[in-house]
């Protein structure tokens, strides 16, 4: 059910308020190059800033954009679970195909804790669900052991890895060979070594602007054709690795956007905008795999 490109897409903006046609025309350019889906209020989609009548907005805007021509993994996460049920009830009435469901921020449940919260959810809805491991933003880690006890429920079908440790994603392969869970990578740096080891694709934050580039390597790898998935992974590393280093994402890919006249740029506070070195160095970036934006 989870295989292949995805983008976690970004929230547009504009004059402070979400700007619902710029979202349907990120939507269209994703569909025009053939990606697998998009994942609408993630990390990348600024989901903390968003009210809750916005994020229901969201989900139900870009269902009504893809009109069943790709999948729809809309984020549902929250660290309470009560909420998060709420928005796994509502993406799945919208039409949603998953959830994407982050481990629980900033209250630090056990282990315990994050299997009680996601089988509470699992067991009330019946929409599959993605898992999303992303200790960076929730200063907690789901451990193999967690995701192996999570993987028995029907309900739970994936695993979005964002930890940055292979040993970790080795070891969910493994402890699940006999009842695979799909496992996707959170990084676009970490998409082809991930894959080397089984995941199965890429929850991408680059391909909201370079979907081709992104998607290239994805299917060259899942083909087996590890030369080719090489050469351009390696192409993209550079400008994978400035979207997490030059600024907090998503300001980076935002700001990209921009000089590709794709976004405003517009982030909500706490984030601000990128700042003009910060600028320079994304155009620079960006000018080795599209060079038009040398010229912007």
């Amino acid at each position: 059910m989870l295989q292949g490109t995805y983008t976690a897409l970004v929230t547009p903006f504009k004059d402070g308020q979400v700007d619902f046609d710029r979202l349907a025309k990120n939507v269209e350019f994703q569909i025009e190059h053939g990606l697998d889906g998009v994942v609408p209020v993630g990390t990348t989609g600024e989901s903390p800033t968003l009210s809750h009548a916005e994020h229901r907005q969201v989900i139900e805007k870009t269902v009504e954009a893809v009109a069943g021509r790709c999948q729809v993994i809309a984020g549902t996460g929250s660290n309470s679970t009560t909420e998060a049920l709420s928005l796994t009830q509502h993406a799945a009435r919208q039409g949603a195909d998953m959830a994407l469901m982050v481990n629980p921020y900033y209250n630090k449940p056990t282990q315990e804790g994050l299997y009680r919260h996601f089988m509470t959810v699992a067991d009330a809805v019946d929409i599959p669900i993605c898992l999303y491991n992303i200790p960076g933003r929730t200063n907690v880690t789901m451990t193999p052991a967690t995701v192996v006890r999570l993987n028995a429920h029907p309900n739970i079908v994936a695993i979005k890895e964002a930890t940055g440790s292979l040993d970790i994603a080795s070891e969910i392969a493994h402890a699940t060979a006999d009842q695979p869970i799909a496992i996707i990578s959170g990084d676009d740096s970490m998409t082809l070594p991930l894959m080397s080891v089984g995941g199965v694709g890429v929850i991408s934050v680059l391909s909201n602007l370079l979907p081709d580039k992104v998607k290239a390597v994805v299917d060259a790898a899942a083909a087996g054709d590890f030369a080719t998935a090489k050469q351009k992974h390696l192409e993209l590393f550079g400008l994978c690795k400035g979207c997490l280093t030059l600024a907090t994402n998503p300001i980076p890919i935002k700001a990209a956007m921009q000089i590709a006249g794709m976004d405003t740029g517009e982030v909500r506070l706490p984030l601000t905008e990128i700042e003009d070195d910060g600028r320079a160095k994304r155009r620079a970036l960006l000018a080795e795999v599209l060079p038009a934006a040398a010229e912007v």
